[in-house]
């Protein structure tokens, strides 16, 4: 849900414009850095796709007009300063014109495991749901529906529990200590399959997490 930002208080640039930082909401990854004005930024909110401002072509531009590789606006802040905006997206396909995920394509913006960030994954496993059954587990999971899945969660969470349930008899096993890993990571893929097939977006429970994290 977007912010509601009085663009009255934006200090743009003499000419006219100001930074615009594009992030992917599910994983946090910074997808690129463009430039729009005050119009770019109405059509932004107006229409929930981003656009900018060209200045080699000196004309406005929505991203993915000609590519197809939108970004459907989630949210839109401005910096402490006022001349600066981010804007939170959903990306459909790539961002940067040599066909990279993002224009910053580099280890330092790839996915944090330490914190556990899974909402590359759950775009992944969207992205499979066209996809030939023999070809992707994801898709012939899909395929299969929600009760196969539900059941696969089920399994993957007895073993997770199995597995933890031996890890902490003896957490200085390395051994113990993998086989929680793989397990949890096989549970929390299935769970992210089933919340696909059930066609609940992932940012909800982060929604709901953070609600309740509130109330504490």
């Amino acid at each position: 849900m977007t912010a509601i930002v009085d663009l009255d208080t934006l200090r743009f640039g003499p000419d006219g414009l100001l930074p615009v930082i594009v992030q992917e909401v599910e994983s946090g990854a910074v997808r690129m850095l463009a430039w729009a004005n005050r119009e770019a930024l109405e059509r932004t909110l107006s229409t929930g796709q981003v656009w900018f401002w060209s200045r080699s072509r000196q004309s406005l531009w929505r991203k993915g007009e000609t590519s197809g590789n939108g970004l459907d606006l989630v949210e839109l802040a401005v910096d402490c300063d006022a001349d600066s905006v981010l804007v939170r997206v959903r990306a459909t396909g790539p961002s940067c014109h040599t066909g990279a995920r993002t224009c910053f394509e580099n280890e330092a913006n790839r996915p944090d495991p330490a914190r556990l960030e899974l909402g590359w994954l759950a775009a992944v496993i969207a992205s499979r749901r066209g996809a030939e059954p023999e070809t992707s587990y994801t898709a012939r999971l899909l395929a299969e529906g929600v009760e196969r899945i539900a059941q696969k969660v089920g399994e993957e969470g007895v073993e997770t529990a199995l597995a933890g349930f031996a890890a902490g008899a003896n957490p200085q096993d390395p051994d113990r200590h993998r086989r929680l890993t793989e397990e949890s990571a096989d549970l929390l893929y299935h769970l992210l399959v089933l919340l696909e097939a059930c066609g609940v977006d992932p940012a909800e429970v982060a929604a709901e997490l953070g609600r309740r994290h509130a109330g504490t």
